[in-house]
């Protein structure tokens, strides 16, 4: 800590208080712009949740990926490390977007695109929430970021068991209940919210076990990281005195 010596006193100058170390090679990124990554998660979830077809499907995985390079504009990682993730995750979505959409693959194909969106949203989930702890002081930035990953949380688990019913090549729900995307991100939420509505459940042994963990990732998410910001969180007068 380097001291500076003025008129008969000594200054501290503590540069640990900067929010963020620049160097060089690395993304100079400010503290996080989350709330057009917040819109664009409500966006493609209000749209996939109103539309059916193998072209929203592929329309939301793009969207997905655009959400998780958006997450990444927000990191501070090396160079050459974000040119190669953007370079891996725009030909990864490009095959994962053909076979979505095309008919020839049928349920393998869809499933295989359905594990690279959970994949790619789990990579986003990462980014956000280091990123988030990394910030020197709770802004309402902060709070945007841990509520899109919350919300990636929600669409992960949605991709997963979308993935796990197409290549299972069996039944996902109990009773007969429907098994479309829709359904399945509505089974994630409530499962993440540990809502519980019962209406729909999985049937088997490796699907409910990965329910239980995202009920159990929901509420530790929101007792521990979301509760924390609020709590913590000044507004800008309160941090200006």
């Amino acid at each position: 800590m380097p001291l500076r010596r003025g008129r008969g006193e000594i200054y501290c100058i503590d540069e640990t208080t900067e929010p963020e170390t620049r160097s060089a090679g690395t993304v100079a990124a400010p503290p996080g712009r989350y709330g057009l990554l917040l819109l664009l998660l409500i966006v493609t979830y209000v749209m996939s949740a109103l539309s059916r077809g193998r072209l929203i499907d592929g329309l939301q995985l793009v969207l997905y990926s655009g959400a998780a390079l958006l997450a990444l504009r927000n990191s501070s990682v090396p160079r050459a490390i974000v040119r190669l993730i953007i370079v891996v995750v725009i030909a990864g979505t490009a095959v994962m977007f053909g076979l979505s959409v095309s008919t020839a693959t049928g349920a393998t194909g869809t499933g295989i695109a359905n594990l690279w969106t959970g994949l790619v949203l789990l990579f986003a989930v990462v980014i956000i929430v280091r990123r988030v702890l990394s910030f020197s002081t709770v802004t309402i930035q902060s709070i945007y970021g841990a509520l899109s990953a919350y919300l990636v949380v929600g669409l992960m688990f949605a991709a997963f068991y979308a993935a796990i019913y197409h290549l299972g090549g069996q039944a996902f729900f109990a009773n007969g209940q429907q098994n479309s995307p829709q359904t399945f991100q509505y089974f994630s939420f409530t499962t993440l919210t540990t809502l519980g509505y019962g209406d729909f459940t999985a049937l088997h042994n490796g699907a409910r076990a990965i329910a239980v963990l995202e009920a159990l990732t929901g509420q530790i998410f929101l007792a521990t990281l979301v509760a924390r910001l609020v709590a913590a969180y000044r507004g800008p007068a309160e941090r200006g005195r």
